[in-house]
Order: C-alpha cells, then structure tokens, then sequence
C-alpha cells in the first residue's frame, strides 16, 4: 500500500513539475510566448471553449472515428488470429505475408483513402483499422503460442470441440494477451485519429488544432493538443480499469493487487 502510494505521489509531483515548466518558460522569456503561451492562458481559452457546441462537436468526432477504427480492428483481428492459431500450417504460410504487411506505416495509405473516401472520417477509421489490427493480430498469435502443451494434449484427450477448446482452454490463455493488444491499439487509434484529421482534413480535433494554428489562434490550438493528450490518458487509465476487473481471477492481475 506504501508503495502505490508513493508512486502515485510520484506521478502527481512529475505533472506538477511539467506543469510548473509550461507556465513558467514562457513568462521568463525561454519561449517566445506568442507561439507557446502560459498554461494558464491556455487553461483559460480550454475553458472558454468547452461551453462552445464547436468544441464539442470536435471531441464526438474523433472519439467517433477512434472507437469505429478500434472496434473493427479488434474483431477482425481476433477473428483472423484464432483462423491461423487454431488452423494447422496457417501461421507458417501467412508469416511472411504479416511481416511483410506490418511494418508499412498506415500513413502510406492516406493517398489511397483519400482517393475512395475523400476527407470523411472513414478514411481515419481505415487509417485506425490497419495499424491497430497488426497490434491485436499479433497478441493473439502470442496468447495462442503460449496455450500449454499439456493442456492442449488433455483438451486433445477428451476429445473437445473447436468451439470447446477455445472457450475452455484457448481463451483463458488468450485474455491477458488481448487486453495488452487492445490497450496498445486504443492508444495507436487515437493517435491516428487526429494525425488524420489534421492531414486529411476530416472533422474533429486534429482539424480544429490545424485551423487553429493557421488562424495564429496559439492558446486555442495547445488547449485542443491538451485535450487530446488528456483523452488518450483517460482511455488508458480506463482500458487499465476494465482489464483488472475482467482478469482479476489471472495471477499476475492478483500479484498487482495485494498488499504491500
């Protein structure tokens, strides 16, 4: 308990700092404030634009094209790593293709989406589906290669169904590799929401920090980058949440929670 409790103080003291940096810097002439303003006055145009409808309007549609990007990833991902985990020789015939097709940056693709989809938000829902796939693809490879052997002879033994040995002896191993998949995709989605949004032009926050900037509106553009960096903190903290309360019977979910 000690020990939590001091990595938390620890945590609180660090955004204090970089807090304390932010505001200072520029008030003492390190950093031209005209193009990065004081936290405060940043705060403040933050809280004049949360009573906007604008603003808003911003937050749904980012969150629309990340959680859209991430729930198709996920199923497409988990759908297709059970086919070539469960399906003898699967894995060793597509390895070469998912090596190949993993480390193209999703970025490459904005051209082609931009082409079939124009600036809507399915092209960052495209963007969002094809890297966060690779991320949950290749934990559930890992979560089926870690299955143990004696486990699966006795699944073999008592001769379970496909659908048996996924449910019964597959999925328990599978979960914590899914969850630290997922949660690796939820951050890879957010980040790809707003890179499209300010690069292909789609409504939502990226969009608005852009005609920010080029309105030379500075504290209006770092207050919609703070609420994006926020957003991203709290779909991880949330992500965390969820994992523990699903996998609290897991050991190492048990091992996090006991006293110290």
């Amino acid at each position: 308990m000690l020990t939590g409790f001091v990595e938390r103080l620890g945590g609180l003291l660090g955004i204090l700092l970089l807090a304390s940096v932010w505001e200072l810097a520029p008030r003492i002439g390190l950093i031209n404030r005209d193009f990065f303003p004081p936290l405060i006055i940043v705060l403040s145009k933050l809280l004049e634009m949360i009573a906007t409808q604008e603003f808003w309007a911003y937050c749904l549609s980012t969150l629309r094209t990340w959680s859209l990007g991430l729930v198709i990833a996920s199923v497409s991902g988990v759908i297709v790593g059970l086919f070539i985990g469960l399906t003898p020789g699967a894995r060793k015939y597509t390895h070469s293709t998912i090596e190949f097709l993993r480390p193209i940056p999703s970025v490459a693709l904005i051209p082609g989406v931009i082409l079939l989809f124009g600036s809507r938000y399915q092209s960052g829902v495209v963007l969002i589906t094809y890297a966060a796939f690779w991320q949950v693809l290749l934990q559930m490879l890992y979560g089926l290669n870690d299955i143990d052997t004696v486990a699966r002879d006795t699944a073999r033994s008592f001769r379970f169904s496909r659908w048996g040995f996924i449910r019964h002896v597959a999925w328990p191993t599978l979960l914590p590799f899914l969850f630290t998949g997922m949660r690796l995709a939820a951050a890879m989605a957010l980040v790809l929401a707003v890179t499209a949004e300010m690069v292909i032009g789609s409504h939502g926050l990226g969009r608005g920090i852009v005609v920010a900037q080029t309105s030379n509106a500075t504290a209006e553009a770092y207050a919609l980058v703070l609420v994006a960096g926020l957003m991203g903190v709290a779909i991880n903290l949330a992500a965390r949440v969820i994992e523990t309360k699903i996998l609290s019977w897991h050991p190492s979910v048990r091992v996090m929670k006991a006293p110290q």
